[in-house]
């Protein structure tokens, strides 16, 4: 089996285009976390991310958001696995909460590359629906379990 098409996979479906406004709203608030260095817009999508991660998107402010405006525009809902997306919830957070512990201690440079990573992710996705995630996870999960794949 290939590492390169494992990726967590979900018995639920999620809307695409929703995903994809979240990435984009993630991104918005991280360009202005990049121009005011105010730490509580990254607490604020950290516990987005954390509500998205752990499955409970219906209290998540930026899903609620990107919801609204799929629906007021009608964009046409497409449907994918949300594995991949839960995973990448995962990653949001962790990079959040990264960024919070290098911003109190003070490690400004070390948080805004954290920030920037976390802000190429939410583009790519935005922009051309690439998840990241996908390609991430079968190295964590090579990693993760005993047994690794033959390529």
């Amino acid at each position: 089996m290939k590492l390169s098409f494992l990726c967590p996979v979900s018995d639920q479906q999620i809307n695409a285009p929703v995903a994809r406004f979240n990435a984009l709203f993630t991104l918005l608030i991280l360009l202005l976390f990049f121009y005011i260095h105010n730490l509580f817009l990254i607490v604020f999508l950290a516990i987005d991310f954390a509500l998205r991660a752990n499955d409970m998107s219906e209290y998540s402010p930026l899903a609620l958001l990107s919801r609204f405006i799929v629906k007021s525009f009608g964009i046409k809902p497409k449907m994918q696995n949300a594995g991949p997306k839960l995973f990448a919830a995962k990653i949001g957070y962790f990079l959040c909460i990264l960024i919070i512990v290098l911003g109190i201690f003070r490690l400004y440079t070390a948080a805004l590359v954290s920030a920037g990573i976390l802000g190429l992710f939410s583009f790519l996705e935005a922009a051309f629906g690439f998840c990241m995630a996908c390609y991430i996870y079968p190295h964590i999960y090579k990693l993760t379990y005993k047994e690794p794949f033959k390529e």
